[in-house]
C-alpha cells in the first residue's frame, strides 16, 4: 500500500485525490511550506485544485494529527508532514526553517509537566543564522573591516 495513503489511513482520513497529493506533497517535501507554496506548486499538476481545498486540507490533517503546524515565523504558517518529536530552527536572514533532533529519546528532555497534566504537542523553536547565511554575514564583516 502507498506509505501516504496508509499514513492517512493510519490517522482516521478517509483518502482522497486532493488529500494524498496534499499528504504526499508535505511528506516529500521537507522545506515546511506555506499554504501558498502548496496550492502553487500542486495546482500545476492538479488545474482543479482551489486555495480553500488547500486549506480546509491542511485543517483535516491538523486536527487529525498527521501533520505539524509551525508558528515559527510571524509572517506565515508553515506545515510539516514529519509528525516525530523534533525541533525546528529559522534562519532570521534566508527564512528557512530546519529540523533540528531533539537530543536524547524525543520529549524526555523537555521541562517538567506539571502533575496531573497531559502533554499532547511540544513546539521546540530556534531562530538566529543558518550556516550559510553566518558565512555570507562574516565574509560581509571581514570585508568591511578589511576596508576601514
Amino acid at each position: 500500500m502507498d506509505f501516504v495513503v496508509e499514513h492517512l489511513k493510519d490517522h482516521g482520513i478517509r483518502p482522497s485525490v486532493q488529500r494524498v497529493a496534499i499528504m504526499r506533497y508535505l511528506m516529500e517535501h521537507c522545506s515546511h511550506p506555506t499554504v501558498d507554496d502548496i496550492y502553487r506548486d500542486l495546482h500545476a499538476m492538479m488545474p482543479t485544485l482551489s486555495r480553500t481545498t488547500v486549506y480546509n486540507t491542511l485543517s483535516l490533517l491538523e486536527g487529525k494529527d498527521a501533520l505539524s503546524v509551525l508558528t515559527i515565523d510571524s509572517r506565515n504558517v508553515h506545515y510539516d508532514g514529519d509528525v516525530k518529536p523534533h525541533a525546528h530552527f529559522m534562519c532570521r536572514e534566508c527564512r528557512r526553517i530546519f529540523d533540528v533532533p531533539l537530543a536524547g529519546t524525543g520529549l524526555n528532555g523537555s521541562p517538567a509537566t506539571p502533575d496531573g497534566f497531559k502533554v499532547e504537542h511540544t513546539h521546540l523553536y530556534y531562530d538566529g543564522l543558518c550556516d550559510r547565511c553566518r558565512e555570507e554575514e562574516d565574509a560581509a564583516l571581514a570585508k568591511e573591516t578589511y576596508f576601514i
